[in-house]
């Protein structure tokens, strides 16, 4: 049990979501809201005052964004932050540029009228706020080295349509996600991944890797050949499977209960990766609360695949990893910056 409470500072321009954040916050008895804030400004103020655990922050607000907001606030006084965004396409763009910014997690602010959302919602942000409390913001600020470290000379025997990636990940995961895929080299093997995220926000996702990345990326639709030097997204509310048709890859989207607490999962994606690709298949599994992903990849070791996972030390949450390597389906546990490489590594062994 916790000793104390996690301090927590409100921040919108409305007065009535103030209100109704605090109330639905307070109802939590781990939580105390110690204050709330109109705008940034007052909120920088009240932050040295009241010295919060966590922020709860709005993505659009006047006279400063939250964006702006976090890229001021987290070089001089580091707060574990989570966005609460519209479930829009707009704040689904501003709510990412967020999370690069230092944000640790965001909730989708349920559409008007829809009560039990908002209790869902509220479920949600409460267990997140327990999350970021643990979190240390200063380990995860640095900025990749966006430079390929293998020369195309090497990366031929990758682009067998045989060998395919699979990646999981979930709090921490849109940064570690595009770290990961920013050190692949051209030409690798097509990668598929499951990131817990809602609809309308991974079509946004992957239309910001495709821009930062030098792999092409594109929300995943059923149908879909998986290539490589492609990266497909597993969508919002949709588990994604991968199928095997001749010699190529295809994917399957399906609805259905959550499994592991979640859809998409990644235990769904790494499952059907392991029936349909064995020892071709290599797994990747990222920081995220929970545990989904730990028996999938326990499968595709199990099969004959390689697995990866991110260390402690450079997780925002070492849940799904750490789940991963009790029950036996890590091959390597690794720091964030040396998954790609190695990944590399295995497969150019095994050619």
């Amino acid at each position: 049990m916790m000793n104390s409470k996690i301090r927590v500072l409100v921040i919108d321009d409305s007065p009535f979501v103030r209100a109704r954040l605090s109330v639905g916050l307070n109802k939590d008895p781990h939580i105390e809201v110690v204050g709330t804030a109109s705008d940034p400004y007052s909120a920088r103020d009240k932050i040295v005052l009241l010295k919060p655990d966590v922020l709860t922050l709005d993505v659009s607000m006047p006279r400063m964004d939250g964006v702006e907001f976090l890229k001021k606030l987290m070089p001089q006084y580091p707060v574990p932050t989570i966005m609460v965004s519209a479930f829009t396409e707009k704040g689904a763009g501003v709510t990412l540029e967020a999370l690069e910014a230092g944000a640790v997690d965001f909730v989708a602010k349920p559409r008007s009228g829809n009560n039990g959302r908002l209790d869902d919602m509220f479920i949600e942000l409460r267990a997140k706020i327990i999350i970021a409390s643990t979190v240390n913001v200063k380990h995860f600020k640095h900025r990749v080295n966006n430079n390929i470290p293998y020369p195309e000379s090497i990366v031929g025997p990758l682009i067998s349509t045989r060998n395919i990636i699979a990646m999981g990940a979930s709090t921490g995961g849109t940064e570690a996600i595009k770290e990961v895929l920013m050190h692949l080299p051209p030409q690798s093997p097509g990668v598929v991944v499951v990131q817990h995220m809602p609809e309308k926000f991974t079509e946004t996702f992957a239309r910001r890797l495709n821009d930062q990345c030098h792999l092409t990326v594109a929300e995943a639709r059923s149908g879909d050949r998986i290539e490589p030097n492609n990266v497909l997204i597993a969508p919002g509310n949709r588990h994604m499977e991968v199928f095997l048709v001749g010699r190529d890859y295809k994917i399957r989207l399906k609805s259905g209960d959550k499994v592991s607490g979640h859809r998409p999962s990644v235990d769904v994606l790494m499952r059907s990766v392991a029936r349909c690709a064995g020892h071709h298949g290599r797994g990747i599994l990222l920081t995220g609360m929970g545990a989904d992903g730990a028996e999938g990849m326990r499968e595709m070791k199990q099969a004959g695949a390689k697995t990866f996972a991110q260390n402690k030390a450079s997780c925002v949450v070492f849940g799904m990893p750490k789940k991963a390597w009790e029950i036996g389906g890590v091959d390597h546990m690794l720091p964030l910056d040396r998954i790609a490489g190695e990944v590399i590594r295995s497969l150019l062994s095994a050619t």
